[in-house]
């Protein structure tokens, strides 16, 4: 099975737009948060990748390990 997505620097406005793409940005930013937020041990993953409250880019690492646990969009 091939993919079309790219794992590299997103925007996380970007991001969540991929995700859900028929949402308002906002929207959309918020709903990728939650589901982040909720997911075991995503959260501490992402912060031991230097992710902080407030974060307006995810790495590419960060990118990875969320897309290791929700899944491609």
């Amino acid at each position: 099975m091939e993919t079309t997505f790219k794992i590299r620097a997103y925007g996380r406005m970007e991001l969540a737009e991929v995700y859900l793409p028929d949402l308002h940005p906002r929207s959309a930013h918020r709903k990728l948060q939650h589901w982040i937020m909720i997911y075991p041990g995503l959260p501490g993953r992402l912060l031991s990748l230097g992710y902080h409250e407030g974060e307006r880019v995810y790495s590419p690492a960060m990118v990875r390990a969320i897309i290791e646990s929700l899944g491609e969009p």
